[in-house]
C-alpha cells in the first residue's frame, strides 16, 4: 500500500513536472546575428531534443497557439519559436516602400522576374543563425505556410543538422499550381488603414477568408486575436516585403528532389491560399515523405482543427525524436 502512495506520489510530481516544464509563458530573448536580430522563446528543458517552429507571413510568434506549443513540448521536445525577420520584435528590414505590391503579383503570374529586398534562403539562414547562437547542432523543423518554404531551404542548407522535417499548408512554388482567389489576393495586399480599429478589421476580414468554410468564426475572437499580435508589433510594410520573398522565388522543385531528410507534408482539403494540391506536388518530389491531407483545413490553426492537426504531427515527430523513452523524457 505504501509503495503504491508512493508511486501515485512519483507520478503526480512527474507530471507536475512536465506541465511547469512545458509553461509557455516564458520571457521573450534576443538572439543577436549578423545581419538582423531574432525575438525568439525557448519552451521546455535544454537538453531535450530541439523542435524549431518556423511561422508564415505576417506571423508572429505567439501566433503559435499555446496548447500546441506545450502539446509538442510534451512529447520531450525543447521547442523554440522565433519572430522572422520583418515581424514581432525581430528586425524590421530597412527598405523602400514605394513598391506596388499588386503590380509585382501581376509580374509573377505572368512569369516576369520580381526584385525583393531580401530572399527565403536569407530567412532560412537567420533560423541557422538562431539554432547557432542557442548552440543547438541537430534539431527538428517544423515549418507553416511560408515557413515551410523557410524549412525546405533550411533543410538544403544544413541536411545533416536537420532531424526531421514537417511542413504543414505550405508549397513546392512550382509554377502551374492553383493561384488564391482574387478576393483573398486583395485582402492579402489591402494595407491602408487610416487607424488602429481599421487596422484591426482588416486583419480580421483576412483571418475569416483563410478560414474553413465549415467552421462560423466567431467575429469578437478574431478581433481580440489581431489585436494582441497588433499591440505587440504592427509593419505592414514588412509583410509586403515578406509576399515579395515569396513572389521572388522561383520553383523549388529542384531543391526538394534533393533532399534526403525525413518529412511529413501536412495539408487541408480546404486550402483557399494554397490549395490542395500544393501539398500533394510538394510531397510528391520529397523522397520518402509522408502526406497526411485533413479533411476541411485551410489555411489557419482554428480551434476545429487543433486535434487532427496535432493526430497527424505528434506521431511522426515521436517517431523521429532522437530518445524515444517517455519516462526518460520526464
Amino acid at each position: 500500500m505504501r509503495f503504491l502512495c508512493f508511486l501515485a506520489a512519483l507520478l503526480c510530481s512527474l507530471s507536475s513536472l512536465a506541465a511547469s516544464r512545458c509553461d509557455p509563458d516564458v520571457p521573450t530573448q534576443v538572439a543577436e546575428l549578423d545581419d538582423v536580430h531574432l525575438a525568439y522563446q525557448s519552451i521546455g528543458r535544454v537538453s531535450d531534443p530541439a523542435l524549431l517552429l518556423v511561422m508564415g507571413l505576417g506571423g508572429q510568434l505567439i501566433h503559435w497557439p499555446d496548447e500546441v506549443v506545450v502539446a509538442l513540448c510534451e512529447q520531450g521536445f525543447r521547442v523554440i519559436r522565433y519572430d522572422n525577420r520583418d515581424v514581432g520584435l525581430s528586425t524590421w528590414v530597412q527598405a523602400p516602400t514605394t513598391v506596388n505590391l499588386t503590380y509585382e503579383v501581376l509580374r509573377y503570374k505572368i512569369g516576369l522576374p520580381v526584385t525583393a529586398p531580401y530572399t527565403l534562403t536569407d530567412m532560412a539562414q537567420d533560423a541557422l543563425g538562431l539554432m547557432d547562437a542557442l548552440h543547438i547542432q541537430r534539431f527538428h523543423v517544423l515549418g507553416a505556410s511560408m515557413g515551410g518554404m523557410i524549412a525546405q531551404h533550411l533543410a538544403d542548407m544544413a541536411p545533416p543538422r536537420i532531424e526531421s522535417l514537417t511542413l504543414i499548408m505550405s508549397s513546392s512554388g512550382a509554377p502551374g499550381l492553383p493561384m488564391p482567389s482574387p478576393a483573398l489576393l486583395h485582402l492579402l495586399a489591402r494595407r491602408g488603414a487610416a487607424d488602429r480599429q481599421a487596422a484591426l478589421e482588416q486583419q480580421a476580414d483576412l483571418l475569416a477568408a483563410l478560414g474553413s468554410p465549415a467552421v462560423k468564426d466567431d467575429r469578437k475572437k478574431l478581433l481580440q486575436q489581431v489585436a494582441l499580435a497588433y499591440d505587440r508589433a504592427f509593419n505592414p510594410e514588412g509583410v509586403k516585403r515578406q509576399i515579395l520573398a515569396i513572389l521572388a522565388e522561383p520553383s523549388r522543385v529542384a531543391l526538394l528532389n534533393r533532399l534526403r531528410v525525413p518529412t511529413l507534408v501536412v495539408h487541408g482539403t480546404a486550402d483557399p491560399l494554397l490549395p490542395v494540391m500544393h501539398g500533394v506536388h510538394l510531397a510528391a518530389h520529397i523522397q520518402g515523405s509522408q502526406l497526411r491531407l485533413i479533411p476541411g483545413l485551410a489555411h489557419r490553426f482554428q480551434e476545429a482543427f487543433k486535434a487532427p492537426l496535432l493526430a497527424a504531427v505528434l506521431p511522426y515527430l515521436r517517431q523521429h525524436r532522437e530518445d524515444g523513452s517517455p519516462i526518460a523524457q520526464l
